[in-house]
């Protein structure tokens, strides 16, 4: 018997939305903004985007319930630091180093889910969770901190753990608010905590910045975010987090082809590791449903 209607949708919009998402580290070579103005901006048009649509859907801005409101609050802060790390550590190193960096979340929410939604932990998810982590860990050239790729890890640590917390707290919200709403808030929260940093700092973008920044905030951010988030009805966080770890193959492939640069040995041996992991947990998540 094939997956339900539901969840083929659901994997096949996860993987799209995934693609979106790659090429975020692109613009943050492109925009020669500081990581803090750099996301800045990006929530800024991408709350704009997700606000006029609500409007022309009549979807409904108001949130009654005050635990949700917390949680978009929380959900907020968890964005802005995912995102303000994870430029940060494109650009002291790579878009190939903060990418494979962040996809180590999945390590966290393998363990997380199951402690905040007393779901079973799958001893898979554990296994394909540090097999992603190995494939890391392949990629560090030396630990010295005047190596501009360790420090670009250990900055992008933060934004796997935050992600990670993000990806629980959606979950929770996905019951009860559709994926534009939950995107909306806690994208205008992030721009609410950015505003002061990045209207303060004397970095101003340019003209092609502005049209850079409109895209990037629209596709791979509004559209991008918030069908991921609607995803979350049908499949499983920790699924959701092994596939999101895609990211850092197309990442990488894209840098490649728009930005020239060139993965050394070691940072392709981590992202095939990675994809096979990854593949791995679709193909088994794909047969459990049958």
């Amino acid at each position: 018997m094939n997956l339900e209607p539901d969840k083929t949708r659901s994997i096949i919009l996860l993987n799209a939305s995934i693609v979106l998402f790659s090429f975020a580290g692109l613009f943050g070579k492109w925009i020669d903004l500081p990581s803090m103005s750099l996301t800045f901006y990006r929530v800024l048009f991408s709350s704009l985007a997700l606000g006029l649509f609500m409007l022309i859907t009549k979807m409904p801005f108001k949130v009654s319930d005050r635990r949700d409101i917390g949680l978009l609050l929380l959900g907020g802060i968890f964005t802005t630091a995912n995102w303000v790390s994870v430029f940060k550590a494109i650009q002291i190193s790579t878009v190939g180093i903060g990418v494979i960096t962040f996809s180590t979340f999945p390590l966290f929410v393998t363990f997380l889910e199951p402690l905040i939604f007393h779901t079973k932990l799958k001893a898979r998810n554990v296994v394909i969770a540090v097999v992603i982590i190995i494939g890391v860990l392949i990629t560090v050239p030396e630990l010295s901190m005047d190596n501009h790729i360790v420090r670009g890890i250990l900055v992008g640590m933060i934004s796997p753990i935050a992600y990670a917390l993000l990806s629980i707290v959606n979950k929770g919200l996905r019951n009860r608010l559709n994926g534009t709403q939950i995107s909306f808030y806690e994208q205008l929260t992030a721009m609410v905590i950015l505003a002061p940093f990045a209207l303060t700092s004397g970095a101003q973008p340019t003209m092609r910045d502005i049209g850079l920044l409109i895209i990037f905030g629209v596709v791979t951010t509004a559209v991008a975010h918030t069908v991921y988030i609607s995803c979350l009805k049908d499949v499983s966080a920790q699924f959701a987090g092994v596939c999101t770890s895609m990211e850092t193959v197309y990442s990488i492939l894209f840098s490649m082809v728009l930005l020239n640069e060139i993965p050394y040995f070691r940072e392709a041996i981590g992202a095939v590791i990675i994809t096979a992991a990854v593949i791995f947990a679709q193909v088994t998540e794909a047969k459990d449903s049958r």
